[in-house]
């Protein structure tokens, strides 16, 4: 007879103890073999970049080692050198930063005004904070926290005024309450800051600024009314009314509100700018124009519409096959033949359109990729949904498509900010070169070359940077894939 009886699994009933990993896989000795001595070709690669990495210190560790942080000229520096360390050594002459520091900084901008790039600098953290770091309120505080101290630190080393400082520490301290609890609230700081930064680094009256950005209000609010009834003419009764008010409207009215209330500042010529203040003006208005240009001038080359998108196409074809420093040229000298008699064409803005429109060709490019990039059901969703052209773009086709743009984008953002140093070429004091050389014509100072690339190096390297790990941060926030 057959034993039907089904056996008892076994089911232990007690864990056994954990064993110890093994030595090789475990610790710095784990990591050691696992990263870098993988096997032979990495313990190659791994030799060679220790020895290169070892002949670079050895090679440049007594020049920094040896350096001199206050001397009068260089003939001092190397006299307190042979003095330290012998005859026959060499080290960095680090007191010519130390000496010029505020040259490089603000180039030629009158001293007892430094609170004012100052404080437009620290302004511009409060203006950022809510556009670029919309959603953590942690990292939001951080910023405006890290921002309120380096401001502070600048105050300090330039002896601004006290009322100034404090002025600039009460801004702060309202900003992160803003940040906390009406995080919304900052954005209105941020669409009055080019305004307030415009006057607080060019001085002058106040009005003359804020009757631009009341144009642009005026304009806002035509095509608002215009929207529904005829939404076709909508956008070109903007352009005209702004247009209408900047030439008819904007400067009697100005005139007219300065004689009733002045504020005014002491006037500051765009000749004075200099050193990484230029940089950053530049920089950040062709950061901030450049991309809405970009994105305008990809749909314009994606269009249905021949005659815009042959525009299209011959504007970036034309402007990616030209150098940076042939439009510099046009911006500064052939300008002026095509502007009316008298007028005063002013070069720093001259600039900033020939650095924005270099910069928004490369960045449609960008986009287009992105666009292309994106499969037509999302088209064919869009339309499923009914939504017009401007409402599938808003909503659905651009949030994806520059999600998609994000590393190319911010590559070309960091570009045009290094970029900014070819503005030396005609006659703009940039940090590398054009307040190097006017360093270098002090007889104090002739023949000091190294030590000047190192410090603008160093600072262009921070900011650089900061743009790229932003970009991996937008890049993790925006990412789908794996929530």
């Amino acid at each position: 007879m057959t034993d039907t009886t089904v056996p008892t699994a076994y089911v232990r009933t007690e864990m056994l103890p954990p064993r110890a990993a093994p030595m090789q896989r475990k610790g710095a000795l784990g990591w050691l073999r696992e990263n870098l001595f993988s096997n032979w070709f990495n313990t190659v690669l791994t030799v060679l970049g220790i020895a290169i990495i070892w002949w670079f210190v050895s090679h440049f560790w007594p020049w920094f080692a040896h350096s001199v942080w206050s001397a009068g000229s260089l003939r001092e520096c190397r006299e307190i050198i042979a003095a330290t360390w012998g005859e026959g050594a060499s080290g960095a002459c680090f007191a010519v930063i130390r000496e010029r520091w505020h040259q490089y900084l603000f180039g030629f901008y009158p001293r007892a005004e430094y609170w004012r790039p100052v404080m437009t600098i620290g302004l511009m953290f409060i203006a950022l904070a809510p556009v670029l770091f919309s959603v953590s309120a942690t990292i939001r505080r951080r910023v405006l926290a890290g921002g309120g101290l380096l401001t502070m630190i600048l105050m300090a080393i330039c002896g601004v005024p006290l009322w100034s400082a404090m002025l600039m520490l009460a801004l702060f301290g309202v900003a992160l309450l803003l940040a906390e609890y009406a995080p919304g609230r900052l954005l209105w700081f941020t669409v009055f800051y080019p305004v307030l930064g415009v006057w607080l680094l060019w001085g002058g009256s106040l009005w003359s600024p804020m009757m631009v950005l009341a144009g642009l209000a005026a304009g806002f609010v035509v095509a608002r009314l215009l929207a529904k009834r005829a939404p076709g003419l909508a956008p070109f009764a903007a352009i005209i009314t702004i247009a209408i008010w900047w030439a008819f409207i904007s400067q009697p009215l100005a005139d007219a509100l300065a004689g009733v209330l002045p504020l005014s500042l002491l006037h500051v010529t765009s000749r004075e700018f200099g050193g990484f203040l230029l940089a950053i003006v530049i920089g950040v208005s062709g950061i901030t124009m450049s991309l809405p240009l970009g994105i305008v001038l990809a749909l314009a080359r994606r269009s249905d519409m021949p005659l815009i998108k042959t525009f299209a196409v011959m504007f970036i074809e034309f402007i990616r096959g030209v150098p940076l420093i042939s439009l510099l040229f046009v911006a500064s000298t052939l300008l002026n033949y095509f502007m009316p008699p008298g007028t005063n064409f002013d070069i720093i803005l001259r600039v900033i359109i020939m650095v924005t429109i270099f910069a928004a060709a490369y960045m449609a490019e960008v986009i287009r990729g992105g666009l292309a990039a994106l499969p037509k059901g999302q088209y064919e969703a869009a339309d499923s949904l009914g939504l017009d052209y401007w409402q599938a773009q808003r909503l659905i086709i651009l949030p994806q498509a520059l999600k998609i743009s994000i590393p190319g984008i911010v590559g070309t953002f960091i570009g045009m900010f290094k970029d900014t140093t070819l503005v030396g070429l005609i006659g703009l004091y940039e940090p590398l070169k054009g307040i190097s050389d006017f360093v270098r014509a002090d007889f104090n100072w002739k023949g000091i070359y190294w030590e000047p690339f190192v410090f603008v190096g160093v600072i262009f390297f921070v900011i650089c940077f900061s743009m790229s790990r932003y970009s991996m941060y937008l890049e993790r926030r925006l990412s789908r894939e794996n929530r």
